[in-house]
C-alpha cells in the first residue's frame, strides 16, 4: 500500500505564483503544507511552504489552488528555469519549438475597378463602401442610431464578399471580437455612436497595448449619457485624450463630406496596419445621415497577411498578441515604445484642410458638418471685405499644429466653432500649448445638445472680432 502511494504524482510548488491564499493549507489532511515565512521577492508575498514525507498524492491541494500554475502534479521541473521571466508571456512555456516557414508572407494586392459615375450616397453608406474597398470583409458591432446604417449595409455585403458581420451582443463583445479579427491580421471595423463608443474604450486600450490595428467610426450623437440622436461633437475629448486607461492616443480622422467619409475611412485602415494601433473615424449624427455626391477610386485592396499576425499557419506560430507585462521595467519599456510610436505619428501624419488662408487675418477653425456652415461664413465675410479663412483639421490627433503654425504671422483672431462646449477649442490650445505658441484672441460659437451652429451666427461672430480688434 504504502508503494502505491508513493507511486502517485506530489504536488510541486511554483513560488513565484503563490498569492499564499492558504486554500492548499486547509484543503491537506496530512498537514504537509504550512503558511510560507519567507518572502519572495517577485511577488512581495511569502509562498507557502510543503513537507511532502507523509503526502499521500491526494491532490486535493492542487484542486483548491486558484492559481492554474501554482500547484501542479508533475516531475518537479519549474517551467521558469532558463531564460524565461514570469513577467514576459512571450516565455511562458520556454522556446517555441516550431518550424518558421522561411517563404514570403502574402503582400497588399491592389485591385482595378471598373469606371463608375458618381454615386449619391449617405455618409454611413459611403463609409461602410470605403472599408469594403480598403479590404475590410470583417465588421463586428451592436446598433445604434445614428450609425445603424452602416453596419445594416456591410451585413448585407459581406456575406456576399466572402466575409462577415457579427452583431454582437454588447459593444463591449463586439471591441474584442475586433481584438480577435486584427490580432489575426484581418481588417476589422465596427461601426458605433457615442455611448457604445464609451463602452468600448477599455477595448480600445487593450488594442493599443497589445498593438493590435482595428477601425472605429463613431457618429456622434447628443449626450452625456443616452442624450439624444442629434449630431454633436463631444467625443472629441474622448478620441483624443481619452482612448482607455493607461498611455493610449489613436489617430482620429475627422471628415466632413460624404466623399470624405469613404476616403477617410480607406486611410483609417492603411494607417491603422501601418502603425499596428486603432484609428478613429469620427463622424457626426448628420454627417452619418446626409447624401451626398461620392466618388469611387480607381482601386481596391486585397490585404495580404502581416508577418506580426497570428494567423493560425506554421508561418505564424512564433507570434504572439498580448497587452500585458507584469514586470514593472518591461512595461515601462512598452510605454517608451509606444511613445516613440505615438511621436512618429504626430510628426508625420498631420492633415488639414485650408481655406482661404492664404492672407486670412480672421481664422475659424472648424471640423466635420460645422466645417460646412463655417465656410459659408467665411465666403459671406470676403464678400463684405473681411479677411477670413477656414481651418479645417482633418486629423484631430495629432492636430496639425505645423499647418497652423505660418497662418499665425498674419492671423489677428482665430474663432473656433464647434458643436460642443470647447473641445475643439481645448484641442487647438493645447497644440499651441506645446508648440510654444502665443496665439491670438481666441473667440468661439459654440452649441450644443444636437444643435449645429449656423452661418448667420459665425458671419456675426467673425464681424465682432473685427470690430472689438480692427
Amino acid at each position: 500500500m504504502s508503494n502505491l502511494l508513493h507511486a502517485r504524482p506530489r504536488p510541486f510548488l511554483e513560488p513565484a505564483y503563490c498569492k499564499a491564499c492558504l486554500r492548499c493549507v486547509e484543503a491537506c489532511p496530512k498537514h504537509c503544507i504550512t503558511p510560507g515565512s519567507t518572502l519572495n521577492s517577485t511577488t512581495g508575498v511569502a509562498p507557502v511552504e510543503l513537507q511532502l514525507e507523509h503526502c499521500n498524492g491526494c491532490a486535493l491541494c492542487v484542486q483548491a489552488c486558484p492559481e492554474p500554475f501554482g500547484l501542479r502534479l508533475d516531475e518537479g521541473v519549474s517551467h521558469l528555469e532558463g531564460a524565461f521571466r514570469l513577467e514576459d508571456p512571450a516565455k511562458l512555456f520556454g522556446q517555441k519549438r516550431v518550424n518558421i516557414f522561411a517563404g514570403p508572407i502574402e503582400p497588399d494586392e491592389r485591385i482595378p475597378l471598373p469606371a463608375c459615375g458618381p454615386l449619391v450616397l449617405k455618409g454611413n453608406y459611403a463609409s461602410a463602401i470605403g472599408a469594403v474597398l480598403a479590404g475590410c470583409r470583417h465588421v463586428f458591432g451592436y446598433p445604434i442610431t445614428p450609425s445603424t446604417e452602416g453596419a445594416e449595409l456591410m451585413a448585407k455585403m459581406l456575406p456576399a464578399l466572402g466575409g462577415a458581420f457579427v452583431q454582437a451582443v454588447s459593444e463591449v463583445a463586439a471591441v474584442n471580437m475586433m481584438y480577435g479579427a486584427g490580432g489575426a491580421g484581418v481588417p476589422a471595423l465596427t461601426f458605433t455612436s457615442s455611448p457604445g463608443f464609451s463602452l468600448m474604450l477599455e477595448g480600445i486600450s487593450y488594442l493599443i497595448g497589445a498593438e493590435v490595428p482595428g477601425v472605429f467610426v463613431n457618429i456622434m450623437r447628443g449626450g452625456p449619457g443616452l442624450g439624444n440622436i442629434a449630431p454633436e461633437q463631444s467625443d472629441i475629448k474622448l478620441a483624443c485624450r481619452g482612448l482607455g486607461h493607461g498611455h493610449t492616443h489613436a489617430l482620429v480622422l475627422a471628415p466632413s463630406t460624404p466623399q470624405e467619409m469613404l476616403d477617410l475611412t480607406m486611410e483609417a485602415f492603411a494607417l491603422s496596419c501601418r502603425y499596428r494601433n486603432p484609428v478613429v473615424v469620427l463622424g457626426d449624427g448628420f454627417l452619418g445621415q446626409m447624401t451626398g455626391v461620392v466618388k469611387l477610386p480607381p482601386t481596391m485592396l486585397r490585404p495580404g497577411r502581416p508577418e506580426w499576425a497570428v494567423w493560425g499557419d506554421r508561418a505564424h506560430r512564433h507570434n504572439l498578441i498580448s497587452s500585458i507585462r507584469l514586470a514593472e521595467p518591461d512595461l515601462e519599456a512598452h510605454n517608451a515604445h509606444l511613445g516613440r510610436k505615438y511621436a512618429a505619428i504626430a510628426k508625420r501624419e498631420q492633415r488639414a484642410d485650408l481655406f482661404r488662408c492664404e492672407d486670412a487675418e480672421v481664422l475659424v477653425v472648424a471640423c466635420n458638418t460645422p466645417a460646412r456652415m463655417a465656410k459659408g461664413a467665411v465666403q459671406a465675410a470676403r464678400a463684405r471685405g473681411i479677411k477670413a479663412g477656414l481651418f479645417r483639421p482633418i486629423t484631430l490627433w495629432p492636430f496639425p499644429i505645423d499647418a497652423l503654425n505660418p497662418l499665425l504671422l498674419h492671423v489677428g483672431q482665430i474663432v473656433v466653432v464647434e458643436a460642443s462646449p470647447g473641445q475643439l477649442e481645448d484641442e487647438l490650445r493645447l497644440a499651441l500649448s506645446h508648440a510654444n505658441r502665443v496665439p491670438p484672441p481666441i473667440a468661439h460659437v459654440r452649441r450644443g445638445g444636437g444643435v449645429l451652429p449656423q452661418q448667420d451666427e459665425i458671419l456675426a461672430t467673425i464681424e465682432e472680432t473685427q470690430e472689438a480688434f480692427p
